[in-house]
């Protein structure tokens, strides 16, 4: 097995409903709840005794993902086939339990059961984009390297959508703690559906002064960052074999680079062109992969935008503004006169992720139309 809880992303593949409209599929997961254990000892008049119950044993040694796919099929197969419906509770011996929660749809709900990993949560942002997926009915597990902030967000949230928001501390630069979000996940919910690349960081310096090892920390967390969670949410999506979403957080600096911002430019420039190339290469998996390129959103409600704290002092020496004019200044550069907010962002990102058009390696500017920054 690739990946430490395969069976579970397969079971929870296997599990999903799908609708057909106009020759697309769309999918519809089982709300999931998992209990991983080391060891299972499970007696034969166990299975016949507990209602709703299914027990898979996978046996022991190395198995394929076809092997372990056709071995679950079957045996889901063979139940409904017995029982004439589906189990509500599957122990797959030696992995985990998987309870089967029956959840009544919520029409209004475009989101119901899907299960989003949003990185940078902690940020204006991140924070604006788990909220409109958890409006939505979606199930989000929000990670970010600062796990104070990171916590408080999720406190927040979790009391408005209790039991529907988690937190993982991530950091996209290291692929072990990549792969354990995904695996935290898993262990949680049985698998994601979404997955937004939001984390990156900035800098302001002119070329001639900009030092290698500051460009090079941007390097590793905006283009190795999304390089390693890029990979990492492929292979959790494909093997679950029912597609899944991909939205890349960019930039308008893609489009129009700024002075004094090479850094943050060109690096958000290769995580831009990493994510086309993986619209190329996913497709086939019906994988999506699509971007949004704000311009510079300053805040969601309270909450600073951790990258404007950081670079904004420069932005408003450039320009002698403070604060209020600074963002004044972003407001009215654009076509529109309109502040860009992380409810925007959070928009741009739902109308992809609920597959309102069949769109792949798109780009949806949210920057009220700069017209040097528009990719048509």
């Amino acid at each position: 097995m690739d990946l430490p809880f395969e069976p579970i992303l397969i079971l929870r593949g296997l599990l999903t409903k799908k609708t057909e409209i106009e020759e697309e599929i769309f999918y519809h997961p089982e709300r999931m709840e998992i209990d991983v254990q080391n060891t299972f000892e499970i007696e034969t008049e166990v299975q016949s005794s507990e209602s709703g119950l299914l027990v898979i044993d996978l046996a022991y040694g190395e198995h394929t993902n076809t092997e372990i796919t056709e071995r679950i099929k079957h045996s889901l197969d063979h139940y409904k086939r017995i029982k004439g419906e589906e189990p509500n509770k599957i122990i797959i011996k030696d992995i985990a339990s998987v309870t089967i929660k029956k959840i009544i749809l919520n029409r209004s709900q475009l989101l119901q059961n899907k299960v989003a990993l949003v990185t940078g949560s902690a940020g204006a942002i991140g924070y604006g984009i788990c909220k409109r997926l958890l409006e939505e009915g979606c199930l989000v597990m929000m990670s970010d390297i600062m796990p104070d902030k990171l916590n408080q967000v999720v406190s927040e949230l979790d009391n408005d959508f209790p039991g529907k928001v988690r937190g993982v501390q991530m950091d996209v630069t290291e692929k072990e703690s990549v792969r354990n979000a995904f695996d935290q996940i898993t262990r949680l919910w049985g698998g994601t559906d979404i997955v937004v690349i939001n984390a990156g960081i900035a800098l302001v310096a002119s070329l001639i002064n900009l030092d290698l090892k500051d460009f090079q920390r941007l390097e590793k967390v905006n283009v190795e960052g999304t390089l390693l969670t890029l990979s990492e949410a492929a292979r959790n999506l494909i093997a679950q074999n029912i597609g899944g979403d991909i939205v890349l957080i960019s930039t308008k600096n893609v489009f129009a680079p700024g002075a004094n911002f090479g850094a943050y430019s060109a690096t958000k420039t290769a995580s831009h062109q990493l994510a086309r190339i993986a619209s190329l290469e996913f497709a086939e998996y019906n994988i999506r992969v699509n971007m949004v390129s704000p311009d510079g959103v300053f805040s969601a409600g309270h909450h600073k935008s951790g990258l404007w704290q950081e670079i904004g002092p420069g932005r408003m020496k450039a320009r002698g503004l403070d604060e209020k004019g600074l963002e004044d200044y972003y407001k009215n550069r654009n076509l529109l006169k309109t502040k860009i907010t992380a409810r925007h962002v959070a928009n741009a990102v739902l109308f992809f992720v609920t597959r309102q058009t069949p769109s792949t390696g798109a780009t949806i500017p949210v920057d009220g139309g700069l017209p040097d920054a528009t990719p048509r």
